[in-house]
């Protein structure tokens, strides 16, 4: 008997450890639907080719923020200084968190939406920034981001 639930809590233990993360992130890994690197723009490209507010396609980026907590979000960085937000379509999968500093592709659909301030407040909590960082949102504002059915790392 001791060792019948000796097995089963090693077999939990390891359950538990192992689903912390999704696979870490290396090249050629994809999340979600998969994709290819084939006719994406860069994410830089991305606000003069969107119409009526809206994108759909491939973008190529580099991982500057992750969500801390799960990988249920992350930020890639643009030339202009700002982050796009990207989430993961219909909250399927998550994104490890040693995706940071990588170049992926994502495919899906940019769209402009305005975001509350408990939601960026609770973007801040998510990414480890301190109270004093989060109490000086104060304001909702608008930001295109983008819904990824696929993620590919570079």
């Amino acid at each position: 008997m001791k060792h019948l639930f000796a097995f089963f809590f090693a077999i939990g233990l390891s359950a538990i450890l192992y689903a912390q993360d999704p696979t870490p992130a290396a090249k050629g890994v994809t999340y979600g639907a998969g994709t290819t690197a084939e006719g994406a723009i860069s994410v830089n490209d991305l606000n003069a080719k969107m119409s009526d507010d809206k994108f759909n396609g491939k973008i190529q980026g580099k991982v500057v923020e992750v969500c801390q907590e799960k990988g249920c979000w992350m930020k890639v960085e643009q030339a202009n200084g700002e982050k796009l937000m990207v989430k993961f379509k219909d909250y399927k999968y998550f994104m490890p968190k040693n995706i940071v500093g990588q170049e992926v592709v994502l495919d899906g659909e940019a769209i402009v939406k305005e975001v509350s301030v408990k939601q960026q407040q609770h973007y801040a909590k998510d990414a480890g920034k301190s109270d004093e960082e989060i109490k000086k949102i104060k304001e909702p504002k608008k930001e295109v981001q983008f819904v990824a059915k696929g993620v590919l790392v570079l």
